[in-house]
């Protein structure tokens, strides 16, 4: 005998497989495992690009030997970064500076021809606040020899120049520190600068917490 008899006599029949509605939940219920499976190896999608594994100063050329991989997600914008599949490419060099561990831009990279800012190594011997490292930016006064031995009223030569690096220094009798601060120099102000310095100009290099002018 088939079937359940209940109150007011109605008969529940057992589930069969090829009851409709069971097909149907089944249907749903894989359609649904499939979607999550689907979604999680989406969000799982990574891919390999290129780090560095030091600073990379603007100019400085591009070799494997400072690179390593790493495994990221970088969905549509995978074009806009340096990978094992578009390769390193030869006499590329950095046209932004690339920090430690950060991935490799496309568009800080070209070509040295192509440069149109080059470090010019400047002393001072006023010590820089700590904030001022390579990257930061930083001001570049110049004050001219005039005739009576002296200077002239410095006037602001570079603004917000980018520091691309700092090496400790000394003057020639080594008693007093000094420091090299190599200054990004646009091509249009090379000539001034180079010029200041062979006139013995004094040059003063301050710190701007501001940024790029």
């Amino acid at each position: 005998m088939s079937g359940t008899t209940v109150a007011g006599g109605a008969r529940l029949k057992k589930p069969s497989w090829k009851d409709p509605r069971l097909l149907v939940g089944i249907l749903l219920v894989l359609a649904s495992v499939a979607g999550v499976v689907s979604l999680v190896a989406a969000a799982d999608q990574t891919t390999e690009a290129y780090a560095a594994s030091a600073p990379i100063a603007v100019g400085e050329k591009l070799t494997a030997d400072k690179l390593h991989l790493v495994k990221v997600r970088l969905g549509d914008v995978e074009q806009h970064y340096l990978t094992p599949e578009s390769g390193v490419g030869d006499g590329l060099v950095a046209v932004q500076r690339i920090g430690k561990d950060q991935l490799l831009p496309r568009e800080s990279l070209g070509r040295l021809d192509g440069l149109d800012r080059k470090p010019v190594a400047v002393t001072i011997e006023d010590a820089l606040p700590p904030q001022a490292v390579a990257g930061s930016r930083v001001d570049v006064w110049v004050a001219l020899p005039d005739a009576r031995n002296g200077f002239t009223e410095p006037t602001l030569l570079l603004p917000g120049a980018e520091i691309a690096q700092l090496t400790p220094g000394s003057t020639a009798l080594g008693a007093q520190r000094s420091t090299v601060v190599m200054v990004l120099v646009p091509d249009a102000l090379m000539p001034k600068l180079l010029g200041a310095q062979a006139n013995k100009a004094k040059i003063s290099v301050v710190w701007n917490p501001g940024g790029a002018p």
